[in-house]
């Protein structure tokens, strides 16, 4: 997928899980550049005969068996692309983050919620009629 549709399909993802925000047009960049390379290596992957493993020559001039450099380059990616797709909100992890650290989403403790609780029936109360 091209850099441009990985865009389009970040920013649907992030407005989805109501994580978007202008400042992250950056991170989003990023990671669509990252996601339309992990792409490229895969396709070279699948066109390298989806060899996990590859015949390598090396200074000695003996054969090994290595792991092939292209499904190296690909996990890379990927790993780099989880980092961004986290920060962005979009794993259970990094939604828990961002909506735990929000601002007037920060967790308030049982005394907290008891006092506001107290302050809002003041409230109803004051501008109620007293009844005897």
């Amino acid at each position: 997928m091209t850099k441009g549709r990985w865009v389009k399909k970040i920013k649907e993802a992030c407005e989805a899980a109501g994580t978007y925000e202008p400042y992250f047009e950056n991170a989003i960049l990023t990671l669509a550049e990252i996601l339309e390379k992990r792409d490229e290596a895969a396709q070279m992957y699948k066109e390298d005969g989806e060899r996990p493993v590859i015949m390598h020559i090396n200074k000695a001039n003996q054969e090994n068996m290595t792991k092939n450099p292209i499904l190296v380059v690909w996990d890379d990616l990927n790993k780099s692309a989880l980092a961004y797709w986290r920060d962005l909100g979009l794993t259970p992890a990094g939604l828990r983050n961002i909506t735990k650290t929000a601002p007037g989403n920060k967790k308030r403790s049982r005394l907290e919620e008891a006092l506001e609780k107290l302050t809002n029936e003041g409230k109803t109360l004051e501008g109620s009629k007293k009844i005897y």
